[in-house]
């Protein structure tokens, strides 16, 4: 693991531009570094998330199409997937 200083940029608009002080970079906080770590957790855990549930629709389709092929009933969910 690198000890990299992550940074944030501040843009002072009051500031004309060219102004040394219009543009600073600042290192984040230990509570910013700590809310972008539990940001990051969240994100893939929604993508996880998504992904599941991309993968259950798929199955759910895929299931669908082999009863339909097959004559067998199909369940209401199965049917749900298939409505235009």
């Amino acid at each position: 693991m690198t000890n990299e200083v992550v940074t944030k940029l501040v843009v002072d608009l009051s500031k004309p531009e060219g102004h040394p002080e219009r543009v600073q970079s600042i290192p984040l906080t230990e509570e910013e570094l700590a809310q972008r770590e539990a940001d990051r957790i969240a994100a893939e855990a929604a993508e996880a998330e998504r992904l599941q549930a991309e993968a259950d629709l798929a199955a759910l389709k895929a299931s669908a199409k082999a009863k339909l092929i097959s004559g067998v009933p199909l369940t209401e969910a199965e049917a749900g997937v298939l409505v235009i």
